[in-house]
């Protein structure tokens, strides 16, 4: 198949989806989220007990037929609070990508368009976000507002706001040259409408790819920063805060830290899997 009968097809109504389909690790990593998406909706009728019923006599008991999953140092079910835990990790990453997204790629649209000063001032700005690691840039901001789950929201979304704000730069800067453009600038159309119109349905594409693929990194950041204690205070259950646990057990009840472990591989592969997958099927290059 040509690359232009290829764009051709990803330019129809559902062309897009024909692509991504036709990719055999997008349905794997489509399966295995919404499996977890699910788990996470229904948490409540599927976890055998409360997750944050303290049982004393069960404490650290290992996998069984009463507990699947076993209980920790409190004899809570491990199971219950692994179910609980995934409606935060996808809660927290969903809203922290979808607010850094937002922001971010308005902030690179309009610097993009604008250019001049204000673009070198923009993305020098965003070029110190992006000197400091992720996790060091979020520890420091959720450090500096304090632990509940708002604040970790915020923290997340801003080490991510430059990330996307670069990836709709670029395109923008492309596009603000293109035919179409300059006719909407001669019919007298203003900056905004151009921008929302003319330049946003063009480039989210390439904004939405990235963002499933950023999601993940924001799951993570997520269980590292309940890892150190500034993520959702206890005895609300999290990933992260339960590996936490289960470290300061690890000789003793290694099924503390090991199920959420797996519980954060599977959740980051099938969004890296759909992200993979999303990012083939909109690239005719790469068919």
């Amino acid at each position: 198949m040509s690359t232009d009968t290829i764009t051709t097809e990803l330019a129809r109504p559902g062309g897009l989806w024909l692509a991504f389909t036709r990719n055999r690790l997008s349905w794997i990593g489509l399966g295995l989220l919404a499996l977890i998406v699910l788990i996470a909706l229904f948490a409540p009728l599927l976890a055998p007990y409360d997750p944050l019923e303290q049982n004393l006599v069960a404490r650290l008991e290992p996998p069984s037929a009463e507990f699947w999953l076993g209980t920790d140092s409190y004899g809570r079910d491990v199971l219950s609070r692994l179910l609980y835990g995934a409606r935060i990790s996808l809660s927290v990453g969903f809203i922290a990508i979808l607010i850094a997204m937002l922001i971010g790629s308005a902030l690179g649209i309009v610097s993009g368009y604008i250019g001049g000063v204000f673009d070198q001032f923009v993305m020098g700005l965003l070029d110190v976000m992006l000197s400091f690691p992720t996790l060091l840039l979020g520890l420091m901001i959720a450090a500096m507002l304090g632990a509940s789950f708002e604040n970790l929201i915020i923290a997340i979304a801003v080490t991510e706001i430059a990330p996307f704000a670069r990836v709709a730069r670029a395109p923008t800067i492309t596009l603000k040259q293109r035919d179409f453009v300059e006719a909407g600038r001669s019919y007298g159309c203003s900056r905004t409408r151009i921008m929302a119109v003319h330049i946003v349905p063009n480039m989210i594409s390439d904004v939405l790819v990235m963002s499933s693929l950023w999601m993940a990194s924001a799951i993570r950041t997520e269980a590292s920063l309940s890892f150190i204690g500034l993520g959702v205070p206890p005895p609300t259950p999290t990933w992260g805060s339960m590996i936490r646990e289960g470290f300061d057990n690890i000789l003793d009840a290694w099924w503390l830290a090991v199920f959420p472990s797996i519980a954060i591989l599977l959740t980051v592969l099938a969004l890296n899997l759909l992200g993979d997958a999303l990012r083939d099927a909109a690239d005719p290059k790469s068919r």
